[in-house]
Formats: C-alpha cells, sequence, structure tokens
C-alpha cells in the first residue's frame, strides 16, 4: 500500500491523543477501509512510538514515579483484581507495557536489598509469574497482554512478523531462480552490516540494477526510512552498490526519490525482474 504524504498525514492526525488500544485500532480500520489491516496496524505502532519518544522524560521524574507508584497501591488496596495499573497507563497517555516496567521497578527497589538489573527486570516482564507479588504479576500481565504497540509480547510478535516476510523473500528468489547469499551466509564471511539478501548476479527492475534487496516488515514513514537511510541503506549502497527495499506494508510515496542514486521502493516483490542474459558464441 503507497500513501500519499498527505493520506499518510490524514490517518496520522487520526491517532492524536488516541490509546495504543485494539478498539482503537478497530475504529482507525472503520475510518480508513480501503486500507489494509496491517499498513494502518504498522503506521499507528510507529506514530505512538514517536509520541512516546516526545513525552517520555516527563514519566520518569522521581515526582512522577512516586506518584504513579502511590496510585497504584491505593487502586489495589481497594480492588486488586481491577486493571489498576492497565487503566493508570491509558489515564496519563503511556504505554501500558512501559508503566508495568516504571512500577516493577518502583517495587523492587522498596523490597529488595540491591537494585534490580535490567536483566531481572525484563525477565520478569517476559514471564510476570516471576514477579514476587501475586497482585502486581497480574497487574503487570493485564498491561503486557493488552499493549499492541510495546512489551515483550510485542517484540516477539514484530519478530516473528519479520522472520516471517524474509522467508517469503527468500522463497520467491528461489522461485525465480536468482542466485543470492543471505544474512548470515554473508556474516560468515566477515561482513559486520549487511542486507537480507545479496544477488550473486544483479538483475534489473524498472530499469534500475539491482544487487542487493531489504526486506522491511513494516510501513515505511520519513521518520523510519531517514533512519535507515543513515544507518543502513546507504551503508549498503557503499559496499554492493545499488539494491532494493520492499516496505511490505507500504511506505510515503513521496520517499522513492533516491532511484537515480541507487536505491529503490517497493512495496511488494517486483514482478518486472529483468535478469541478465549470456549469449554463447
Amino acid at each position: 500500500m503507497i500513501l500519499t504524504k498527505a493520506q499518510y498525514d490524514e490517518i496520522a492526525q487520526c491517532l492524536v491523543s488516541v490509546p495504543p488500544t485494539r478498539q482503537s485500532l478497530r475504529k482507525l480500520k472503520q475510518r480508513f477501509p480501503s486500507q489494509s489491516q496491517a499498513t494502518l496496524l504498522s503506521i499507528f505502532s510507529q506514530e505512538y512510538q514517536k509520541h512516546i519518544k516526545r513525552t517520555h522524560a516527563k514519566h520518569h521524574t522521581s515526582e512522577a514515579i512516586e506518584s504513579y507508584y502511590q496510585r497504584y497501591l491505593n487502586g489495589v488496596r481497594k480492588n486488586g483484581a481491577a486493571p489498576v495499573l492497565l487503566e493508570l497507563a491509558n489515564e496519563v497517555d503511556y504505554a501500558p507495557s512501559l508503566m508495568a516496567r516504571i512500577i516493577l521497578e518502583r517495587f523492587l527497589q522498596k523490597h529488595e536489598e540491591a537494585p534490580p538489573s535490567k536483566s531481572v527486570i525484563n525477565s520478569m516482564l517476559r514471564d510476570p509469574s516471576q514477579i514476587p507479588d501475586g497482585v502486581l504479576a497480574n497487574q503487570v500481565y493485564q498491561c503486557i497482554v493488552n499493549d499492541c504497540c510495546y512489551g515483550p509480547l510485542v517484540d516477539c510478535i514484530k519478530h516473528a512478523i519479520g522472520h516471517e516476510h524474509e522467508v517469503l523473500l527468500r522463497d520467491l528468489l528461489l522461485e525465480k531462480n536468482l542466485s543470492f547469499l543471505d544474512e548470515d551466509q554473508l556474516r560468515a564471511r566477515g561482513y559486520d552490516k549487511t542486507p537480507d539478501f545479496i544477488l550473486q548476479v544483479p538483475v534489473a527492475v524498472e530499469g534500475h540494477i539491482i544487487h542487493w534487496i531489504e526486506s522491511k516488515a513494516s510501513f515505511g514513514d520519513e521518520c523510519s526510512h531517514h533512519a535507515y537511510l543513515h544507518d543502513q541503506f546507504w551503508s549498503y549502497w557503499n559496499r554492493f552498490g545499488p539494491g532494493l527495499v520492499i516496505y511490505w506494508y507500504g511506505f510515503i510515496q513521496e520517499l522513492d526519490c533516491n532511484r537515480e542514486r541507487g536505491i529503490l521502493l517497493h512495496a511488494c516483490f517486483p514482478t518486472d525482474i529483468v535478469t541478465l542474459c549470456h549469449s554463447v558464441a
């Protein structure tokens, strides 16, 4: 799904101050029925992450943390089974999983002799049954399963979706009888920063020579695409030549502006691949 900048901005504007819930996503789908669920979810997640980055600091002052912790304690004293943390996160417009982390860290600081390590906290968030307080464990669990933008559950889903699309791309390359090296093979040869696939024999797509293909199981918005250009794509171009990026959930049309410089954008696997033919003398 390729959107113009204006179309993207219209969707993004609808996400202002919207909590990261599945109910919000359903409303977004009703508002934009022509867009795919996957595309809207990717945009929804990326826009919310931008919002969280802008407001992150105010939720991590000592005053804010203590206020949240006391509100949590008061809430569970009244009703430990109620979704106290989840409702608090939605009220202050903060991701539920991140609110759960704040409260868990504060709880462990109070009840443990040594400050909790990041690895211990991450382990407890992945498996709340490890939390030495049944009420808090349940509260954290509610936050994790109801957060569609942050948290260990979302991380696992994103990793699985990314791997799924890399496998899909590999199968399509094999179907086209294209010879390639994957990321693992390239790293085994000593490359530290590589695209997903290097074509051993370059191909042409829409008149442009392609040496590599990168799979992105997300929507290509301005922020993420410019970060990828800086951190990945131009490095690939310097090492391997021009290449193709597939944003499986679409991208902003105006971002496909580096074709003459050697980076093409697509929203699906190209159907007009031209392979090099060797004539026999």
